[in-house]
């Protein structure tokens, strides 16, 4: 078992491996987080550098929040009021014991750039590498800092023939939810072909709520994910089909997360 001690950046949304997450980091606790990330890797703005020297500490973990809060609540006032009180600390938001607010997989994210702005806050770019089983949270210092075990990608049975069934499920969404404009469809030369990859692609690109997200990214294997996307995916073409008066382009934006 490879375990690991990392910085934790919970959400309310689930990051998979190979996706991009972009970050607008305005919290204290984050932005130290930032901080002691670009103290530990000079070359984490984007400068060049040597890359593999610095993977290790450009790392922390995404999980997604279970039951608390993205951003710590204030007592008056409007967000933007300097007079509102702010809940303070590293578990703000997240109750006396913070790895039951959090679903227990996540993912390792690699952070290519990590930019500070003039007021403090950081612009950040990551990318999921790895799932990671949440074991214990630390909340002694200026953030969470978590104790995780690295998960292994079983393939599974039959995920190779269950990822060609999910790509044509997926094209088949795409066109629905499109209308059928070919123009704003990914093509087959713009998809994957290795069973994960196209499993993780899927359960980020379709439309779907944290629980179920949450679900497929903590999945036994390739396969069972697979199997799941293309019962997702019949069950949401079938509806798109019956209703098909869905603002289709409103609802695939993708907004930046908030912290």
């Amino acid at each position: 078992m490879t375990t690991a001690r990392l910085p934790l950046f919970p959400l309310n949304s689930v990051l998979f491996p190979g996706l991009v997450l972009p970050l607008n980091v305005f919290e204290e606790r984050y932005r130290a987080m930032m901080r002691d990330l670009l103290k530990s890797s000079p070359d984490a703005d984007g400068s060049a550098g040597a890359p593999d020297a610095d993977d290790e500490a450009r790392r922390f973990a995404v999980v997604a929040i279970r039951d608390g809060r993205e951003t710590a609540r204030t007592a008056t006032g409007m967000p933007d009021d300097p007079t509102a009180l702010t809940e303070q600390g590293p578990a703000a938001g997240f109750g006396a014991d913070p790895i039951q607010a959090f679903h227990r997989v996540g993912c390792i994210a690699d952070a290519a750039t990590i930019r500070e702005r003039e007021d403090g806050s950081f612009e950040v770019l990551a990318t999921g590498t790895r799932r990671v089983r949440l074991l214990s949270v630390d909340a002694s210092g200026p953030y969470l800092v978590a104790e995780l075990e690295e998960l292994e990608e079983d393939p599974g049975d039959e995920a190779g023939a269950l990822a060609e069934g999910v790509l044509r499920a997926f094209r088949t969404y795409q066109k629905r939810l499109a209308g059928a404009r070919e123009a704003t469809l990914t093509t087959a030369a713009d998809l994957p072909d290795e069973p994960s990859v196209v499993s993780y692609l899927v359960a980020a690109a379709t439309m779907l709520d944290t629980p179920t997200r949450q679900r497929l990214l903590q999945a036994p294997d390739t396969a069972t994910r697979l199997r799941e996307e293309l019962t997702i995916l019949r069950q949401e073409t079938a509806l798109i089909r019956h209703l098909p008066s869905i603002p289709a382009e409103a609802l695939t934006r993708a907004p930046t997360c908030p912290n």
